[in-house]
């Protein structure tokens, strides 16, 4: 049996205006479904879609995507206007250096970028 991702699926208040800031930060057209629904399938990702659902988030995401960039600082500039708000300072560790982020419904994703472990700090 082979299994293969379809698409990515997000609970959201407004799909229409989580659509446009997810297209406006990854590429891609965005697409208003019916029912509510709406989607996005921006270069070299899987659909992004956007279900309708009446309550907002209220918990922590289980899973969020890490969106690898060459400069944090210029992805954080670029999303901020959009919508996204940071959560913290960047963080760096072993695996690189991330910025935690929330898109306009709270919906959390993490900018990221790789680094050499001498330029870790002691």
């Amino acid at each position: 049996m082979r299994i293969g991702l379809d698409q990515l699926v997000i609970d959201a208040v407004s799909p229409g205006r989580l659509v446009r800031f997810w297209a406006a930060l990854l590429g891609g057209e965005p697409v208003d479904r019916s029912h509510g629904w709406s989607h996005v399938e921006p270069p070299g990702w899987p659909r992004i879609s956007f279900q309708p659902v009446p309550e907002p988030r209220s918990v922590k995401n289980r899973l969020h995507p890490d969106l690898a960039v060459d400069d944090i600082a210029a992805a954080v500039a670029a999303a901020v206007p959009l919508g996204a708000v940071t959560v913290g300072a960047p963080v760096t560790d072993e695996s690189g250096t991330f910025q935690v982020m929330r898109d306009p419904e709270g919906n959390e994703f993490c900018f990221v970028t790789g680094c050499n472990p001498s330029e870790l700090p002691e």
